[in-house]
């Protein structure tokens, strides 16, 4: 049960081609958005589509990975995990942010 502790498994449909950075070491860094949809009916019985967006950070082989084959659009499953940081603005406001740390993706449909 230990693996389950901090786990995250999404499908969805990417917001935009992967934006891929390489560190200093040569490692890359590809980041982009997974859209999520859910799908229920209202207490009127209308149908309603609830969309989330989750940021998503690969590193090294994952990260080559989605630069190479993903792209705005495509279905994709991502697992992870939840991570959470902070960051200063230029203004000094702090910031934070969570993203997913992709671990495995598997490409979906066409």
């Amino acid at each position: 049960m230990n693996s389950l502790k901090n786990k995250v498994q999404l499908i969805g449909n990417l917001g935009n081609d992967p934006e891929v950075i390489v560190m200093e070491n040569g490692t890359k860094l590809a980041k982009f958005s997974v859209a999520t949809n859910e799908t229920y009916k209202n207490a009127q019985g209308e149908k309603v589509t609830d969309t989330q967006w989750h940021n998503i950070v690969a590193w090294g082989k994952t990260a080559e990975i989605a630069e190479s084959y993903l792209a705005k659009g495509k279905e994709v499953a991502i697992e992870g995990k939840l991570t959470s940081r902070s960051y200063e603005t230029k203004e000094g406001e702090k910031r934070y942010i969570t993203e997913i740390r992709c671990n495995e993706l598997l490409m979906l449909g066409k």
